[in-house]
């Protein structure tokens, strides 16, 4: 009996293995007849389908307001795919591509530095010559000749005209130049017109490993509005891709290359979605579906006020235009106004400048102008003596030092003779004065008698608590400034040119830092471009930017009040009442000459307003402008913006008046 089970347990186990079989056929039927019948229908009529990539949107820059500065647009880009690009059938795809871009009168990416018609000659830069003649593994004394000669064989170009096989070469040349392969698709052509992209696709080229991306591009609603700090995008470099390839990035991504663009780069990045193409066997699309769904970048909200940058923008080429016409030796411009309250960078305009949209093909002519220096952002890394404008911080570190008493007096009889070895003059013979008058008439004899007193060490202390040649915090790059530092033998000179503003030189970001620390009476904040992050939509806030206090500093009322006043009268009675005086808001301002070595002297302006509840704060600088009077009708217009929302043109200054 043991023995009749054995049998009977061989048949149980091959009827497992039958049932298995069977149901692996079962499956395998159902699968062809039923599952993946479309996909073999589909084949065999000749169908198939490719995949591209959807570049995710970048995020916006906008104004305060929510107005926008920088928004995305939507194009096309021609992309070869190395995992389908057939290199066998390449130049017959390429020239294909080129006769028809030629026809369409649209560029495409060609790095070869060899002029495009005949007679072939070298074109571009010395050191991307020689790079061509090293690829080539030619000598460095080869002729354009030799390296055109070369690259027929290289790229097996014998057949064709010399024309196309300038064009062969060209492409061929920037494909390895650009190291093409699997994981670095090649982009032959950006921004082409949705008619090349229906061309291409039904041309069947698609086959060949040429693919269309549906990709946004970057545009600016006024290019001409704040280029330095809003910055631009452009290529990933060579040198920068392995930073950016452990974050996700495509190598033909662009990024942020300067401003907020490149501050704010991780935030205004997306994520790529995947588009699906159905394609017929002669290339015709039959459908598409989006596949995986891009992830737009954050928007970035920025404290500029549009119009009010736009107006100070206005202000400062109308009146350098104008001052042109008489003072020749006049080179840029620059202003900026602030949040007293929070630091927030509310305009900041420079002069001359340029268009971020017409930036590229301008850019040579940019960089060759070293007068006008359009690409230099005057307002946060030019430095600049700020002259007379520093008095009303001399005289808050002589009130707050006990160098000077409330109501006393100094009496100026021009000449200043305090030192046998230095002796300056000031600009006028004012007699008696006391600290309110001596800041209304800017009097440099009062404050050489501070500086004396003082020294140059105290002065250094109370300019660097103000915010002058200290870094501001912005978040952007912007320079510290230029302050002398004291020594155990401070010279005559040093001091005293120190406690009218000269010698020192600083930004006017950093100038209009002070005036609103003066403002805020002691109280010295970050300066800042950001106000928020938030999503595509804006309907979730991701990052909020906080006042930040960099500096609190106690100053007594009554010097504060004292100084103040000071500030007050220059702009009713003093040297800026020629363009405040009948002004309907209380201003607290100071005119300011300063003197440089090279050239024409610098007109400054800073201000505050309005003078019982202060709300902003400006500084103007025309470089070689010598009229402080114009700078002061530019801070008129700056705060005609804020406060009453409209440009008022009118001037009645004269264009070479210089108040100091």
């Amino acid at each position: 009996m043991p023995f009749q089970k054995k049998p009977r347990k061989r048949l149980t186990t091959l009827s497992v293995i039958m049932a298995i079989v069977l149901f692996i056929y079962t499956f395998q039927v159902f699968s062809l007849q039923v599952s993946d019948a479309e996909r073999y229908i589909a084949q065999a009529q000749g169908i198939s389908y490719r995949k591209a990539v959807i570049k995710a949107q970048r995020g916006e820059i906008l104004d305060i307001n929510g107005r926008e500065i920088a928004v995305n647009r939507e194009g096309y880009n021609i992309v070869f795919n190395k995992a389908y690009f057939d290199m066998s059938k390449a130049n017959e795809v390429i020239l294909k591509l080129c006769r028809l871009l030629t026809n369409k009168q649209t560029e495409w990416k060609d790095s070869l530095p060899l002029s495009k018609t005949a007679p072939f000659d070298f074109s571009g830069s010395e050191t991307s010559v020689q790079g061509l003649k090293s690829h080539l593994g030619l000598a460095h004394y080869a002729t354009a000749e030799n390296c055109f000669d070369e690259m027929v064989e290289r790229y097996k170009l014998w057949d064709y005209d010399d024309n196309s096989k300038r064009m062969l070469m060209g492409v061929r040349y920037s494909l390895e130049n650009f190291n093409f392969s699997v994981s670095n698709p090649f982009t032959f052509a950006e921004d082409v017109s949705s008619e090349i992209m229906q061309a291409v696709l039904e041309a069947g080229m698609l086959l060949d490993g040429v693919t269309i991306n549906v990709v946004p591009f970057r545009q600016y609603v006024d290019g001409t509005l704040a280029p330095h700090l809003i910055g631009s995008v452009g290529p990933i470099y060579a040198e920068e891709w392995s930073k950016y390839k452990d974050k996700g990035y495509s190598f033909d991504d662009k990024v942020g290359k300067s401003g907020i663009e490149a501050l704010a780069e991780d935030k205004l990045h997306g994520i790529d979605g995947e588009i699906t193409y159905k394609i017929d066997a002669k290339g015709k699309i039959l459908s598409s579906e989006i596949t995986k769904q891009p992830i737009s970048g954050k928007t970035v909200v920025l404290n500029l006020d549009k119009s009010i940058q736009k107006a100070t923008q206005t202000a400062l080429a109308q009146s350098f235009d104008r001052l042109k016409q008489t003072k020749k030796t006049i080179t840029g411009a620059a202003a900026v106004m602030l949040d007293v309250k929070t630091g927030g960078v509310i305009a900041s305009a420079n002069y001359p400048s340029y268009d971020l949209n017409t930036f590229s093909q301008d850019f040579d002519k940019l960089v060759a102008d070293q007068t006008g220096k359009p690409l230099t952002d005057r307002a946060f890394q030019g430095i600049y003596p700020p002259g007379s404008t520093a008095k009303p911080a001399v005289a808050v570190a002589a009130l707050e030092q006990e160098k000077l008493g409330f109501g006393e007096t100094i009496y100026c009889s021009q000449k200043y003779t305090r030192y046998s070895d230095y002796q300056p003059n000031c600009m006028h013979y004012h007699g008696t004065l006391d600290l309110n008058r001596a800041i209304a008439k800017s009097c440099n004899y009062f404050f050489f008698e501070l500086g004396y007193r003082l020294k140059l060490s105290n002065i250094n202390k109370y300019f660097k608590r103000f915010g002058l040649g200290v870094k501001t915090g912005v978040e952007i790059n912007d320079s510290s400034g230029l302050l002398v530092e004291s020594s155990e033998s401070e010279s005559s000179g040093n001091t005293l040119q120190a406690a009218i503003g000269q010698m020192n030189a600083f930004t006017p970001l950093q100038l209009a830092v002070y005036v609103s620390t003066m403002a805020n009476e002691g109280v010295r904040y970050k300066a800042s471009l950001i106000n928020r992050v938030v999503s595509y939509d804006m309907s979730k806030t991701f990052e909020t930017t906080k006042p930040e206090i960099m500096e609190k500093f106690e100053i007594s009322k009554e010097t504060i009040s004292a100084v103040k006043e000071g500030m007050l009268s220059v702009t009713v009675d003093g040297t800026g009442a020629g363009v405040f005086a009948n002004y309907s808001v209380k201003v607290g301002g100071k005119t300011g000459t300063s003197q440089v070595t090279n050239g024409a002297d610098h007109s400054v302006f800073v201000a505050f307003a309005p003078f019982d509840k202060p709300e902003i704060a400006v500084a103007i600088v025309l470089e070689h402008g010598a009229s402080s009077s114009t700078c002061s009708s530019i801070g008129r217009k700056m705060f005609d913006a804020y406060f009453f929302s409209e440009d008022v043109t009118v001037d009645t200054t004269k264009p070479n008046e210089v108040l100091g």
